[in-house]
């Protein structure tokens, strides 16, 4: 990689940040305490927090002028999106830590090979207990899109799940 170095050895990119509106700056020095510390109760640990917040910060800039001239409460809107890549990034780690684990019966190796959707679906119901509405709310798609996905994942694990129930029926007698 080669960068333009001014005659003094200092790279003039490195000096001038990318300004960002005003508006934007204010709203992450009000909130960003209140936004680590909600990511910090989620996901545990201080640097997971850090990560969750920094998506946030750039999903919400992505989306500032979309969100300044449409959003009737733009508070409640950030809080979403805050809320969303927290609780993605908890997703994402639950997934890696399904993968990971080793039961002998393969349930929690499948449902760690479903696809993302499928998979935030069955999380979202049947760990998290979040009933369709909530889980349509929070993945940004309809309800009848929710089931379709509950659906297919099931018939997915249903192989799985069917060989976990031959098996203990097979201890039982």
């Amino acid at each position: 990689m080669t960068e333009e170095v001014g005659e003094d050895g200092r790279v003039p990119v490195a000096e001038a940040p990318l300004p960002l509106p005003v508006e934007f700056e204010a709203l992450y020095i009000l909130h960003q305490e209140g936004f680590h510390e909600l990511a910090l109760a989620v996901l545990g640990t201080n640097d997971a927090a850090e990560s969750a917040v920094h998506r946030a910060f750039l999903e919400i800039l992505r989306l500032w002028d979309k969100l300044k001239e449409e959003s009737e409460d733009l508070q409640q809107e950030v809080w979403a999106i805050v809320r969303r890549t927290v609780i993605s990034e908890h997703l994402l780690s639950l997934r890696e830590q399904m993968a990971a684990l080793d039961s002998g019966s393969g349930l929690y190796a499948a449902l760690g090979a479903l696809p993302p959707r499928q998979f935030d679906v069955m999380v979202l119901r049947y760990i998290g207990h979040y009933d369709t509405k909530r889980i349509s709310w929070y993945m940004g798609i309809t309800a009848s899109t929710v089931d379709y996905h509950c659906r297919k994942a099931r018939e997915r694990l249903s192989p799985v799940y069917q060989r976990i129930l031959k098996c203990q029926g097979e201890e039982t007698v």
